[in-house]
């Protein structure tokens, strides 16, 4: 009796030492993600007071190069998908898994198109005079190269989550019995919530650097 007793206390022991179910009852992933996220923000908040004390101890006026008008396209580009992707959750509740391929093959596309983009915008910038590396007198420019790269690295990796789970529901839609497992999966259902918010995420961290770039550059 004593030995189950303590068996007991050793389960709920492990069940305690975990901090993950301490943390508003969240599952591990989602826990995972916040702190992500909340990582990434701080990286990025770093990287923009970084660059407005460059560029305003560079003493240079705004409006000295044109900001690269394919980062105003690229920015329209991304709101269009974070539009396309916040219909998936609706799609899923649907068990409309033909659209909901399609509704997140079309995320990815407008993802690609805004990586596109940005590269055709550090392209603009150094036909502007504004050079990746190297002396310069407008060097805070450089920022904004290294800002937009790591923005795309992490939609980039947004992207390859999207893609695995795109394939995910093509996957399923080619069968009934799949589709019904995929539908009351919530391991399945979770993901597209976490993917929905990731991207998010991108799109407002993308709009905020690209209105700061608007009226500082």
């Amino acid at each position: 009796m004593n030995s189950e007793h303590e068996h007991q206390n050793q389960v709920g022991a492990r069940r305690r030492a975990s901090p993950f179910n301490r943390i508003g009852g969240l599952p591990p992933i989602t826990v995972a993600l916040y702190l992500a996220l909340l990582g990434i923000t701080v990286m990025f908040v770093v990287l923009v007071a970084a660059y407005v004390a460059t560029r305003l101890r560079s003493g240079l006026p705004t409006g000295l190069h044109a900001l690269p008008r394919y980062f105003s396209l690229s920015t329209i580009v991304l709101v269009l998908s974070s539009f396309v992707i916040s219909q998936a959750p609706r799609l899923y509740a649907e068990d409309d898994l033909g659209t909901l391929a399609r509704c997140l093959g079309a995320t990815l596309f407008l993802g690609c198109v805004f990586a596109g983009l940005q590269v055709l915008g550090w392209r603009e910038l150094m036909a502007n005079g504004v050079p990746f590396q190297g002396a310069s007198s407008n060097s805070s420019g450089q920022f904004v190269y290294l800002i937009s790269a790591l923005h795309v690295a992490h939609l980039l990796g947004g992207m390859l989550f999207l893609l695995t789970l795109l394939l995910r529901v093509v996957h399923a839609n080619r069968d009934a019995v799949r589709t019904l497992v995929f539908i009351r999966n919530p391991y399945q259902r979770r993901h597209l919530t976490l993917l929905g918010t990731y991207w998010h995420f991108v799109d407002v961290l993308w709009v905020a650097l690209f209105a700061i770039f608007l009226f500082l550059y």
